[in-house]
């Protein structure tokens, strides 16, 4: 867990859920009498997808298990030598379709009413979601921004991805000015006695957590009376889509978004294609 936390940098949710998954893996070694990681072959590794199908867990969820036990695998290997064979040849469930969700541009506009204010708490919110939509950065990036990683003169964040990769993105005049009124006039007041140089803060001074955000997008969505869930991941496949809707190509997007692989950039094409087929069988007089 330190591993993938500290070198990896993956989020503090991510590896929770991973401590679940591999928990889980190795209660079913237990049951199946295995007590040694080197005795685990490729035979386990089937039974063990198989039994996380019979359980009836959606295709996601069983892809991210499999994906789980075997970067663990790949640890103990690179580690301690044990034999990670059995779940580097398994194969993934194929995943179901499912478009990643988005908010329209007007429903941006009512989250930003939504969230007005000239107290602390409202000028820190504002900032939040400005930053996030203008940035497409993930939750675990913009809790862990320090003072310094910004630029606001420039418009230019430098944020820490995964697997400590570090990627430089820039941010227009609305996130801009709501970062500089935030930082004047309201981290100084939520502050209060702490010392730490986290960007953004909850009201006690504490560096704010992902959940401390998720908290604050429901907030901001149940003032804006859409009827929708929100999650943050959705204001990073907004901007994605907003972007390769008004004409960004899909490289630069791919580097905006911090993506390893062109192919987890693609998926918000069909956002966009899927759209524009929904206009124009609605609006199209012979459609």
């Amino acid at each position: 867990m330190m591993y993938i936390q500290l070198e990896r940098n993956y989020s503090s949710n991510t590896a929770t859920e991973y401590a679940t998954d591999i928990d889980e893996f190795l209660t079913f070694l237990t049951v199946e009498g295995i007590r040694d990681l080197n005795e685990v072959t490729y035979t386990e590794a089937r039974l063990y997808a198989t039994t996380l199908y019979n359980n009836g867990l959606a295709r996601t969820s069983i892809s991210r298990k499999i994906s789980s036990v075997r970067s663990f695998f790949k640890f103990a290997n690179a580690r301690y030598g044990v034999n990670d064979h059995a779940f580097s040849s398994l194969h993934h469930p194929k995943k179901q379709e499912k478009l990643p969700a988005f908010f329209y541009e007007r429903e941006m506009e009512m989250l930003f009413a939504a969230c007005e204010g000239t107290d602390a708490k409202s000028l820190r919110d504002y900032a939040i979601l400005e930053l996030l939509y203008a940035t497409g950065m993930r939750v675990s990036e913009l809790t862990s921004l320090k003072i310094g990683d910004v630029d606001n003169e420039l418009g230019i964040v430098k944020v820490m991805g995964k697997g400590r990769k570090e990627r430089y993105i820039p941010f227009g005049s609305f996130a801009k000015e709501a970062l500089f009124i935030y930082q004047e006039q309201s981290r100084s007041q939520l502050m209060k006695r702490q010392e730490h140089d986290r960007l953004f803060v909850n009201l006690r001074g504490n560096p704010l957590t992902d959940r401390g955000v998720r908290h604050i997008l429901t907030s901001i969505m149940e003032r804006a009376s859409l009827h929708s869930k929100i999650y943050p991941h959705m204001l990073r496949h907004t901007f994605a889509t907003h972007l390769l809707a008004n004409g960004a190509d899909m490289r630069s997007v791919q580097e905006l978004l911090g993506h390893s692989h062109l192919s987890s950039t693609q998926v918000y094409t069909h956002i966009t294609k899927e759209h524009l087929r929904k206009t124009y069988m609605n609006t199209h007089p012979r459609a």
